[in-house]
């Protein structure tokens, strides 16, 4: 339960629940010991991290360097690889420009598969892939969203 309560903006996120600063100073001002970043908007953030701990606060969550490597899903698979974690098949590495190569991956993978963006989430940035015919399509749809939704 919370003691004090205050507000950090207004409602549009990007001036008030994704504003690092904002949120950092209102802790200063609260001189509160910890931040907990609930659910979404900089959960998954290891700026946000990085910037409580270095303001002195404790930040309740993963270290900021887990974050950054589970927020990426090729190095997120190595990782897991690398600690004898079972994985789904998957091309093991951001998809090149060479339709020849991605058509092979995706052959050796076997269809239907999903093709997802490397760093995003919420079930964005994600297309379902049923033919050979449709898989430069949908990469590229993919890579649209994901640019527009994460800036990746």
């Amino acid at each position: 339960m919370a003691d004090e309560k205050m507000c950090i903006g207004p409602p549009q996120p990007a001036k008030s629940y994704l504003n690092i600063p904002t949120i950092i100073s209102a802790a200063e001002a609260l001189d509160v010991q910890a931040i907990h970043p609930g659910y979404g908007f900089l959960s998954e953030n290891a700026d946000f991290a990085e910037g409580v701990e270095s303001s002195g606060f404790t930040f309740i969550g993963p270290r900021p360097e887990t974050i950054r490597l589970m927020g990426d899903k090729v190095s997120a698979i190595q990782a897991m690889k690398s600690a004898s974690v079972p994985t789904v098949p998957g091309s093991g590495s951001v998809l090149g420009s060479d339709p020849s190569e991605t058509h092979r991956i995706a052959r050796t993978i076997g269809y239907p598969l999903i093709i997802k963006a490397a760093g995003g989430g919420g079930g964005r940035g994600m297309k379902v892939v049923h033919s050979e015919a449709a898989l430069m399509h949908a990469i590229d749809l993919t890579r649209s969203e994901a640019q527009a939704a994460f800036g990746n």
